[in-house]
């Protein structure tokens, strides 16, 4: 496994964070924060037919606070390690609900 040093920052228009997940878990929940700032989210849905990114989508949604079409996907949609934009909200906003969720 490559060591990755993504970093959570300010894109032009809202931030973007890097996510590794898991499909087919025991249940829908954001598990934790790798060292390299990497969120890891597990889902339920199987890796079929986009079935894990739409529920990675929506979990991601209800933890910020942001609608559905905010929280796109732009590298990975695929693998398990994801490149997602959240539109709506700051860098220092997304770790804030994301940071508060996980403890």
């Amino acid at each position: 496994m490559s060591f990755r040093k993504y970093k959570l920052h300010d894109g032009q228009s809202g931030a973007a964070l890097t996510v590794r997940l898991t499909a087919k878990a025991s249940r829908n929940a954001v598990a934790g924060i790798l060292d390299d700032g990497t969120i890891k989210i597990h889902v339920t849905a199987a890796p079929e037919n986009g079935q894990d990114n739409m529920a990675m989508t929506k979990l991601l949604a209800d933890v910020l606070g942001v609608s559905e079409k905010d929280v796109v996907i732009i590298a990975g949609e695929t693998g398990r390690d994801k490149l997602i934009s959240i539109l709506t909200l700051d860098a220092a906003s997304v770790t804030k609900r994301i940071r508060a969720h996980v403890n």
